[in-house]
């Protein structure tokens, strides 16, 4: 085997020459910015004009497999098909090493060397060559094409760290943008009067939550108070429940009634979300010159209206959740007069679907074991309370499993 220094000084500089070719072909291409399939092509016709390297199989490691991304030369079969053979990766060679003593099946048998591309202890790709010119097979030959290939793999794995680093700030802004919106669909003030006052809390899971609360004046006399909870989280779920607030406004600045405002709003949940999402939601609307609370539960865990004196009452009737049928089947607005002292409870599930290390479930029966004890506390000290309760009780200790909203409202 020829070594560079058995060469004349001409086939010395002339291999020098193409080498120098060859890296500044990579380098260039790696500054112009092209696909990560570009880049392949260059190194696969570099290789080969530069260095008149024939044959060459190309294996880099993508998201802890390993795949061919370069294959040309030989006719014996398809790389790009076949996967990396364990005698070359489950021994981790880190060394260049002759294919045939790996004893490798009769496709590798037109390929001469396996080359380790390897960076800080961790090998990123193997380079296999085949049929290379008698000049071209020295130490010093090998460790340039392992340089060589180190220098593509490496700048391909920047260009997608720097467009993860991209997308994450893009995530991140989306995230803020959407946050926003959803700390803006919450009101800023709720009625608190010789009538009524409304406490309202939200504890999101995940950074944007799929939870919602309003509370909108209709009259001097009338409110309208929602708790809502859209299938899923993020910013699909965020954008729905803005449009379901902004629906919802609509239709009480038209003076609707209740009926209308849940078919309008199935209506538009129904031709506005995708993924197949839909929404739980639990509407009332108190009269405070007649004390008359009519309400709708759709699909929503049922409120608790528990009275100065007797037992509590569930609220659980009106319809199906919204946004899965065009038509809703059924709807019933239901109507009953409210007791002076009465306490009402609304919340979405992540209030009850608590687990403690039994796997039993706080539930709808722990919430009004906890109304009954702790009843005529101030509300907002009362949300603090069962929301101390429901942590304590789940087996988790620090952390829910979903979004809890809770609105309470106490009837003077």
């Amino acid at each position: 085997m020829p070594t560079l220094q058995a060469m004349s000084p001409e086939k010395k500089l002339f291999l020098r020459e193409r080498e120098l070719n060859a890296l500044l072909e990579i380098t260039q291409a790696i500054n112009h910015d092209p696909t990560e399939d570009a880049l392949y092509k260059i190194f696969q016709f570099t290789l080969l004009g530069q260095l008149n390297i024939r044959r060459l199989v190309l294996y880099v490691k993508e998201e802890g497999e390993w795949a061919c991304m370069v294959s040309f030369g030989s006719d014996l079969a398809d790389f790009r098909r076949i996967q990396l053979p364990e005698a070359i990766s489950d021994n981790c060679i880190t060394t260049p090493c002759p294919v045939p003593a790996l004893n490798l099946g009769p496709e590798w048998q037109n390929l001469e060397t396996v080359i380790p591309v390897v960076n800080n202890g961790n090998v990123l790709a193997y380079v296999l060559i085949g049929n290379v010119q008698a000049d071209y097979v020295s130490d010093e030959a090998t460790k340039f094409l392992e340089t060589l290939s180190n220098i593509l793999v490496g700048a391909i794995q920047n260009r997608r760290l720097a467009k993860q680093r991209i997308e994450s700030a893009a995530m991140r802004k989306e995230i803020e943008i959407a946050q926003e919106v959803q700390t803006m669909l919450f009101p800023r003030q709720l009625p608190n009067d010789a009538g009524v006052a409304v406490c309202a809390s939200y504890v999101p899971h995940t950074a944007i939550g799929g939870d919602y609360y309003d509370v909108v004046n209709i009259d001097v006399n009338r409110f309208l108070f929602c708790v809502a909870d859209v299938s899923g989280k993020g910013v699909p779920a965020s954008l729905l429940m803005s449009n379901f607030q902004a629906g919802l406004r609509t239709l009480l600045r038209q003076q609707a009634d209740l009926s209308t405002v849940v078919s309008e709003l199935n209506n538009l949940i129904y031709r506005n979300a995708v993924s197949e999402k839909f929404i739980t939601a639990f509407f009332g609307i108190y009269n405070r010159a007649t004390r008359e609370l009519q309400y709708v539960s759709a699909g929503h865990n049922a409120a608790i209206l528990l009275p100065d004196s007797g037992p509590h009452q569930l609220l659980s009737e009106g319809t199906t959740m919204l946004g899965i049928f065009e038509d809703l089947p059924f709807l019933h607005v239901q109507s009953l007069m409210v007791p002076p002292r009465s306490l009402l409870l609304t919340y979405t599930d992540g209030l009850t679907e608590v687990f403690n290390a039994a796997g039993e479930e706080y539930g709808e029966e722990g919430v009004i074991e906890f109304l009954h004890r702790a009843r005529y506390l101030p509300l907002k000290v009362l949300h603090q309370e069962i929301l101390k309760e429901i942590e304590a009780f789940n087996e988790d200790g620090n952390s829910f499993a979903d979004d809890v909203t809770i609105l309470s409202c106490r009837f003077k």
